[in-house]
């Protein structure tokens, strides 16, 4: 649903115009739910809230009813209010530096990091850490010198992000994420073994089995109705997530390290998507409930007593948005998921 509309987010203009597409739910507030991009961080009642106010509005004139009928085609103007401005500032903090040059700067995030700064971790962001590092390099996103974030991974999730250091690196990153022409794999330890032959995964909603074991889930994503902290499964509305899966190593029959890759990049997809498939991560507080790996299995301990969801963005890959050359990186695992798996095979 909402992978079928056209959107686009204008940052200078503080004005987000979205085309309904054939396939948008009927409904105002839902369609502009499931349409707009996630870095507006616009949520259903945020945009009921706008809808009211009259801050959308189409061909020029406010549409002030929530459940007023959308129809394909139709183009509608949300007007953008400025955020309450938090102040930055640059931070000595170390940064793993993969690739960097004038136009952007690729780094192998810590976990316990959190990516950009917001009223409750205004300071020790990527962002405060890169102010720091990238100084002067920075020309301008927007109109000021920050760092384009053009996506993100979890405060307790390790690994590779790309973030623009111009206006055009932002711009050409930007829509690469927005086709799904981005290569993003993570590794992660998950409880149970999700195997393609599992009858029960074969029936399940949304799971499909393709060449080679993958397991593909494809689902609608939205926010939780009674915990908006947490992302949920749905149908109707939210917006369309796809994520494959692929064991790379079982240990006995308690857990997996296992691959898995975007098509899409929604909010908590992957930690979302293998708890509804039954395999919630290791040391997910948030997804993984309360399952625990047997006693009787080597590592047993150290996975019950992991800290974290054991997520790691291994690898990345995109065209350079200027130059053009496909940049592909790849990042170890972190000290701690190491030793997960080392747990687990018994070393």
């Amino acid at each position: 649903m909402g992978s079928d509309m056209d959107e686009t987010f204008d940052d200078e203009a503080e004005i987000l115009t979205v085309t309904i597409g054939e396939e948008a739910p009927s409904r105002l507030d839902k369609a502009l739910a499931a349409a707009v991009p996630e870095e507006a961080s616009l949520s259903r009642s945020r945009l009921s809230r706008m809808i009211a106010e009259g801050a959308v509005s189409r061909d020029g004139v406010p549409v002030t009813d929530q459940k007023a009928r959308v129809a394909a085609g139709e183009v509608y103007s949300l007007r953008l209010d400025p955020a309450e401005e938090i102040a930055t500032l640059p931070e000595a903090i170390p940064l793993s530096v993969v690739w960097e040059d004038a136009e952007l700067i690729v780094v192998d995030k810590p976990v316990g990091m959190v990516v950009h700064p917001a009223p409750g971790t205004p300071s020790g962001t990527l962002v405060n850490a890169l102010l720091h590092h990238c100084g002067d390099t920075l020309s301008g996103i927007g109109g000021a010198k920050r760092p384009g974030i053009v996506h993100r991974i979890d405060k307790d999730t390790s690994g590779l992000l790309v973030v623009a250091k111009t206006d055009r690196a932002h711009h050409g990153l930007a829509r690469q994420f927005e086709e799904h022409s981005v290569t993003r794999r993570y590794l992660a330890v998950v409880h149970g073994v999700p195997m393609a032959s599992d009858p029960r995964l074969r029936g399940l909603r949304g799971v499909t089995m393709e060449a080679g074991g993958v397991i593909r889930i494809a689902t609608n994503l939205a926010r939780h109705r009674t915990d908006r902290q947490r992302q949920a499964v749905v149908w109707e509305e939210g917006r369309h997530a796809v994520t494959r899966v692929l064991v790379v190593e079982p240990f006995a029959d308690q857990a997996a390290l296992v691959e898995c890759w975007l098509e899409t990049g929604r909010t908590h997809q992957i930690r979302v998507h293998l708890s509804y498939a039954g395999h919630g991560l290791v040391g997910d507080q948030t997804y993984g409930g309360r399952r625990k790996v047997a006693g009787k299995v080597a590592g047993a301990e150290v996975a019950n007593l992991f800290p974290r969801q054991a997520l790691h963005a291994a690898t990345l890959g995109f065209d350079h948005p200027v130059t053009g050359e496909r940049l592909e990186f790849a990042a170890p695992l972190p000290g701690d998921m190491e030793g997960l798996v080392a747990a687990l095979r018994g070393g």
